[in-house]
Parts: C-alpha cells; sequence; structure tokens
C-alpha cells in the first residue's frame, strides 16, 4: 500500500524513471554532438509538459490527527478548512474543485479530500506550517493514504460532520493488535463505503444531518482505532511526506561529468549541465 515505507517507494520509482533515460543514453553513440543533447532535453520537457497535464488529474488524499485540547468549538475547524478550500480555489487554482468529508470525532479527525495534486500538496504544507504557529487547531497529523489520477469523484461536494461517539482510548497490546496495514485497509474500505452512501443524498448540506450517517453506524471508523494509527511509524506525517516532493533529488549523471538532474515535483524537471 502506497501510505507504507513511502520515502523507500518515491525513491525507487525515480531511480527507475532516470534508470531508463540512461539506459536510451548508453544504447547511442558515445559522441556528445549537440544533436544528441537536444533530443535528451526534448525527452525531459516532453515529460514536464505531461506531468504538468497530470497536475490537473484527479486525488484524493486521506488525513488522520488528533484535535487540539485547546480548541473550544470543533466546528472552527470546518470553518477553517472551509476559508482555506476558498483561498486555493480563488487566488491559485479557479478551476480545482474540492470535495470530500471531514469526520470531527471527540479527541481526532478523519479528512477525505478529493481536488488536483497542486491543491492537496498546498493543504498539506498549509498543515506543516500550522505546526509552527501559537494557535494550533490540530496536532500529530498522520496521511493515510494520497491516491493518484482517479477516474471520477467518490464525493460530490466537501462536507463534514461532528460525531458523538465514545471518547474512551483503549491501551492498544501491540503485540497483538492487527498490522497498520490491515486496519488502513479496513479503514479505507469503510470511507468509501460512505462516499458511496452519501451519494444518496446530492442535496445534503455541508454539516451533515444525524440521519444520514445514523443509517451506516457499521461504517463509522472506530475512534480508538483512528488513535492507534496516529501511533504507526509507518504513516507519514505531512512534514515528511512533503520532503519527497519540494526538495531536489539530484542525481550524478555517469555519461558526463557536471551533469545533474534535478527532479522536483512542484516545480516540474530541470536539467543542469
Amino acid at each position: 500500500m502506497s501510505s507504507f515505507n513511502l520515502g523507500t517507494s518515491v525513491l525507487r520509482y525515480y531511480d527507475k524513471k532516470f534508470t531508463k533515460v540512461w539506459e536510451r543514453q548508453e544504447t547511442s553513440s558515445s559522441s556528445s554532438s549537440s544533436e544528441e543533447r537536444v533530443t535528451f532535453l526534448d525527452q525531459l520537457l516532453q515529460k514536464r509538459i505531461h506531468e504538468d497535464k497530470e497536475k490537473f488529474m484527479l486525488h484524493r488524499l486521506v488525513l488522520l490527527a488528533k484535535i487540539s485540547p485547546d480548541l473550544a468549538d470543533k466546528k472552527d475547524l470546518a470553518e477553517y478548512w472551509e476559508q482555506l478550500f476558498v483561498k486555493l480555489q480563488h487566488s491559485y487554482f479557479q478551476s480545482e474543485g474540492i470535495t470530500g468529508l471531514l469526520l470531527l470525532y471527540p479527541t481526532c479527525i478523519v479528512h477525505i479530500l478529493e481536488s488536483s495534486s497542486d491543491v492537496l500538496y498546498n493543504i498539506l504544507r498549509d498543515l506543516r506550517n500550522m505546526e509552527q504557529q501559537q494557535r494550533v487547531l490540530i496536532l500529530d497529523a498522520k496521511i493515510l493514504i494520497m491516491s493518484h489520477n482517479l477516474p471520477s469523484r467518490l464525493f460530490q461536494q466537501w462536507h463534514y460532520k461532528v460525531l458523538n461517539v465514545p471518547e474512551r482510548r483503549l491501551d492498544y497490546d501491540t503485540s497483538q493488535e492487527e498490522s497498520a496495514e490491515t486496519l488502513t485497509h479496513e479503514c479505507l474500505t469503510a470511507l468509501l463505503k460512505i462516499g458511496k452512501h452519501l451519494l444518496k443524498y446530492p442535496k445534503s448540506p455541508k454539516n451533515l444531518p444525524d440521519t444520514i450517517l445514523e443509517k451506516v453506524p457499521d461504517l463509522i471508523i472506530p475512534q480508538d482505532t483512528i488513535c492507534y494509527l496516529l501511533t504507526c511509524q509507518e504513516l507519514l506525517s505531512p512534514a515528511q511526506y512533503l520532503q519527497f516532493f519540494d526538495s531536489p533529488l539530484n542525481i550524478q549523471m555517469d555519461s558526463g561529468i557536471g551533469q545533474i538532474v534535478e527532479r522536483t515535483v512542484r516545480d516540474g524537471e530541470k536539467v543542469r549541465c
């Protein structure tokens, strides 16, 4: 599952991608003619164009986090994200809609978001920056999963719901607990079923009425499960996840001294010779 060992997976992906570029170079003539260099640059430019198009494809992000004990009203979290969504859509990504579901438990949250990769990465950056502010709304956020290039939206709009569930916290025996991967799979299955259930209520308000989710009580993830997943090292924080996407990956090329391919997902691909 893509949520686990993400750092290794990302590095392996780009290592494999650039290896293919190197292999194509090695099969060509060893001469360093300007025509060959232009061809190589053209290949990278075409990849950048392709990735720019991918930015506007649909992606889905699922977040978990603890609610700050200083937060008096949980609806303040919903209002905060609504304001952030408006800012992102109007100021930067006017055509990129944001849909999903925010579930507010007594001590934690589950937040599902669907939008472009640019929007979702900016939401992650906002969470990372929130930790440095004096007024922190949530704590210890973790990424359950980031799914890419989805064929369609599951949620038709963005909703939120304050859940009335027991606040008790189990003391987990990790030696007997299900693996984080198994729990993640179970949580995602339940969340996707909730999304399908909400399709039956296309005109429901942003603040979901109690009656809608009361019809599917078995799909509400127990708060204890979320609290346990927040302790799992397999899940990355927004800062850890963004480290792989906001930091350049520099690779020394075998075919020439001083040739470096700089890969930055946010800004595209650059070549420095």
